[in-house]
């Protein structure tokens, strides 16, 4: 098992946005202190405790590898990239010496699914194991938590709702009764994505801390001491970052004391980190506040003749300019908006009639709990909105985004080294980045430019996984060019009889929503195997359903890149239909490019490449879950054989045989059989 540790030289001046960090020593895992790291390795070791007392636990070398490294890296507050390849067994790899370390510890997930995974099954089992009476807890946003402030208000015009969401609102108000952490993840019979957790949950704008009458029993609140008093915090990387970016999620009194912070699914940081660091307002946060106002208002004297007309104003001003932005492409700079009479006029109706709001409410400020919060809220705005509007700093990319039924606006860091550098140095802790998918080609440059880290040790770890007889990726010749019309088309043709040598089994996984649909509709009478495609089910209720079937075909797109554990036969095939370069209409993306050619870098090879292909790795790593699985790679992007950096991509997957030749995937599929029988 090969495992590397690299150390870098911390450059003398701050680096551009895309510049090549230089590596000083390359180290191997034999090269890691064996005097700090003894114990830890023999924890995990085929004599330790996990070995003994976990009956399906298999001792690894580059988890022990791993685990020294992050002990190493927490002991010296250094910041540790380590890439650990499906089946390492990263998660033990960093709790052990987590647990060990005498130290608090933030951990962050990728998911709220896979923080109550980490939370209720991988840390008891770890404690158990080492006997640790360490405190530990779980945090997560304040819209995950039931609020009793919002619930009673709800209550209060529950009259107004339709017979399902009554029906939910009953379910909310007995299970309120009942519960000790009021976290959204316990009451399954409630959709989660009902419009009533809106209604009765909080938001950093609208909560009224402690001048809330439910304050002492509030749920938010009786997590963050938990959090307070816990050794090891397991949280989520939104919930993370809202804080980190002062954002005020519920915890941010924790984090001054953490000496380690320990990112899982790390890849994921560089979007989010960008998504909380940028200034925002959305139709929908006015939309809410009006309504707030409104509710407010009742049996409060003259308050809803003060304030009708103008909050039924600013409803009409979020009507108008969405109705405005019609006209223009879904998303795009903040240009488009300026160069259009009608958007100007609108967007300068609404600041006028948000400031208005705001004075008025100043005015009814002292006449409840409520109007006080609502003031702070539209002067929020107001600041916001003017801030956004009237930015024009070099450092800043300014942009919108519609839906179908609202908008928002935003204002991001063209470069997120420098929010990310000050906000580790502001720490002085130790930040520990993992995921199976931050390399390219073996290269960590990427992933360390985008974060600003300028020092990283880096950790590379192969998986145990036998690829070379568990898998074979399949290049498919004859594909005509990406962009073509009926290029779908042909990807379908093509894969049909992949389908049938695997006999279904399969996840066709499509860079656009366009492709799936159209995929969909090919399919639906070409195959005898159940069809599963996203859109048409809650995600988590597809695949369960996928993996019952046996035998089903699921398409799917974005979200269904990553996160997704599918173990055994029932997964045989992954078919990608193109290299999952970016949206060409992202703002954000064509602003940090022409930076970057400013600069004398080529974009596309310094930052479209390498983002593609540590996509395309999230993608390529559903297929081998387990040292059992077996399954093709279905590859069919005819520019991974015909562009020069077609190798890099090739470079950057599990070291599986290739072919281009549909006779050996039968084979591979008629051999399974064989052995099966």
């Amino acid at each position: 098992m090969a495992a590397k540790l690299m150390r870098r030289r911390r450059p003398r001046f701050p680096l551009p946005l895309c510049r090549a960090l230089p590596l000083r020593h390359t180290w191997r895992m034999n090269d890691l202190d064996d005097t700090e790291s003894d114990d830890v390795g023999a924890l995990l070791g085929a004599d330790g405790p996990f070995a003994r007392e976990l009956p399906n636990f298999a001792p690894r070398l580059a988890q022990q590898a791993m685990a020294r490294a992050v002990q190493q890296a927490i002991a010296g507050r250094d910041t540790l990239i380590a890439e650990a390849g499906t089946g390492t067994g990263k998660t033990y790899a960093y709790l052990v010496p987590a647990l060990l370390s005498g130290e608090r510890v933030i951990i962050s997930t990728g998911t709220k699914a896979l923080q109550d995974q980490l939370y209720f099954r991988d840390l008891p089992k770890v404690r158990s194991v080492l006997g640790t009476r360490l405190k530990t807890a779980l945090l997560k946003g304040r819209a995950n938590y039931l609020c009793l402030y919002r619930l009673d208000q709800t209550v209060r015009e529950g009259a107004s709702f339709e017979r399902a969401q009554a029906a939910q609102l009953a379910t909310v108000r007995a299970w309120s009764a009942r519960t000790r952490r009021g976290d959204r993840m316990e009451l399954a019979e409630v959709p989660e994505e009902s419009p009533l957790w809106p209604r009765v949950t909080s938001t950093p704008e609208n909560c009224l801390g402690v001048e809330c009458p439910f304050f002492d029993d509030c749920h938010v609140v009786k997590a963050r001491r938990e959090a307070l008093e816990a050794d090891v915090v397991v949280v989520n990387h939104h919930l993370l970052f809202a804080d980190l970016a002062l954002k005020q999620e519920g915890f941010g009194e924790i984090l001054p004391g953490a000496a380690a912070f320990i990112l899982d699914e790390a890849h994921q940081i560089p979007e989010l980190a960008g998504q909380f660091f940028s200034q925002s307002i959305s139709a929908r946060q006015l939309t809410d506040m009006a309504k707030d106002v409104l509710t407010e208002c009742t049996g409060i004297t003259g308050a809803i003749g003060l304030l009708l007309e103008p909050v039924e104003a600013l409803q009409e001003a979020l009507r108008k300019l969405r109705l405005a932005l019609d006209a223009l492409p879904a998303r795009g700079a903040f240009q488009l908006l300026e160069d259009r009479a009608d958007v100007r006029t609108s967007l300068h109706d609404l600041r006028e009639l948000l400031a208005t709001l705001a004075e008025l409410l100043a005015s009814q400020a002292e006449r409840s709990r409520g109007f006080a919060n609502l003031h702070e809220r539209a002067e929020l705005f107001t600041e916001r909105l003017d801030r956004i509007v009237e930015s024009h700093g070099d450092h800043d990319v300014r942009w919108y985004e519609t839906f179908p039924r609202g908008f928002a606006l935003y204002a991001t860091p063209l470069d997120l080294a420098v929010p990310m550098r000050g906000l580790r140095e502001r720490t002085q802790a130790a930040w520990i980045h993992t995921s199976a998918t931050l390399s390219v080609a073996g290269n960590f440059d990427h992933f360390a430019r985008q974060l600003g880290l300028d020092e990283p040790q880096t950790l590379s770890l192969e998986s145990p996984f036998d690829y070379a007889h568990q898998g074979l990726c399949y290049l498919p010749s004859g594909l005509a060019d990406p962009n073509a019309r009926d290029y779908t088309e042909q990807v379908i043709e093509t894969v049909l009889p992949v389908l049938h040598a695997s006999n279904g089994r399969a996840f066709l996984l499509f860079t656009s929503h366009r492709a799936l649909r159209r995929a969909a509709e090919l399919l639906q009478d070409k195959v005898p195997w159940p069809l599963f495609v996203q859109g048409t089910a809650p995600r988590p209720r597809l695949l369960e359903e996928f993996r019952a079937s046996g035998h089903g075909v699921l398409l799917g797109a974005a979200s269904f890149w990553e996160g997704v554990d599918v173990v055994g036969e029932a997964l045989s095939v992954v078919v990608i239909d193109k290299l999952p370069f970016a949206a060409p209409d992202d703002p954000v993306l064509m602003a940090r490019l022409a930076a970057l050619e400013q600069s004398g870098i080529n974009p596309f090879m310094g930052w479209q490449v390498p983002s593609a292909v540590i996509a395309l790795k999230q993608g390529a790593g559903r297929l081998i879950r387990d040292v059992h699985d077996r399954g093709v790679l279905v590859l069919c992007d005819p520019r991974l054989t015909s562009k020069g950096y077609g190798k890099l991509f090739l470079a950057s997957l599990p070291p599986m045989p290739r072919t281009r030749e549909l006779a050996d995937v039968q084979a591979f599929f008629d051999t399974a059989e064989a052995r099966s029988s």
